[in-house]
């Protein structure tokens, strides 16, 4: 039995529902009722007057009286309470049936549903490597154009190509001076290195002559004072005589 859940405590604090009957007590109610037909409380139960109908019926074939009339009767109208009985029942089972074949289609549904959602997760994953290799491809292309724009703008390749032939003959040419150069700068090195040497030989020759006169002017100096000496011992010796 369901009971709502009601208000307490102030500040709507709502606490929660609370059942008399856990979910698989009321599976055993709900069956049973819907077994017995006891939904609702207005009259007899229809088991319980089914029951006894057919209590009359037995009761009435037990007595030994000459009663097959009553017997017939009461027959008849226990098997019209059981077809009344039996009615609702089979509505119940073709009600179940459908909400069997309902709960089929629905599962089926279900995994229809999952199915497309897997397959639209999968398309969203390929539109989405799509999309990257579009931008890539997108991008390479507008890289491409701006090289081809680039490229327009510069000169034809005849006009490039003479102009590296130009280029071509003139380091031709500055190589060649290059090479006069070097040969040049090694014909004044070996010039310079003959100047140096001849040089060195030219003030190796003063050298020896600048020596070679302070030798002779020391030889003359030195003869010159022995010169004097000589005659100074003359001078004095004729003066003693």
């Amino acid at each position: 039995m369901l009971v709502k859940g009601r208000k307490v405590g102030g500040r709507a604090e709502a606490m929660a529902a609370h059942y008399a009957f856990g979910p698989h007590e009321d599976d055993i109610i709900i069956k049973h009722r819907l077994l017995t037909r006891t939904t609702t409380t207005r009259g007899e139960p229809p088991l319980k007057k089914l029951q006894k109908k057919f209590t009359s019926f037995a009761l009435e074939v037990e007595n030994d009286a000459d009663n097959y009339s009553d017997c017939e009767r009461l027959a008849k109208a226990f098997l019209q309470e059981f077809t009344t009985f039996e009615l609702p029942l089979l509505k119940s089972k073709a009600v179940i049936d459908a909400n069997l074949r309902e709960k089929e289609n629905f599962g089926e549904l279900i995994g229809e549903i999952n199915r497309q959602i897997s397959q639209a997760q999968t398309d969203i994953e390929d539109l989405k490597k799509q999309l990257e290799e579009s931008k890539i491809e997108r991008q390479h292309k507008e890289e491409c154009e701006a090289i081809a724009s680039l490229i327009a703008t510069q000169p034809p390749r005849s006009e490039t190509q003479k102009i590296i032939t130009e280029l071509e003959k003139e380091i031709t040419m500055l190589e060649a001076e290059n090479t006069g150069a070097s040969r040049m700068l090694e014909l004044r090195k070996k010039q310079f290195a003959l100047l140096l040497h001849v040089v060195d030989e030219l003030q190796n020759t003063i050298e020896e002559e600048q020596r070679s006169l302070v030798e002779e002017m020391r030889v003359a100096m030195d003869e010159h004072k022995h010169g004097l000496e000589d005659a100074n011992g003359i001078s004095e010796a004729m003066v003693v005589d």
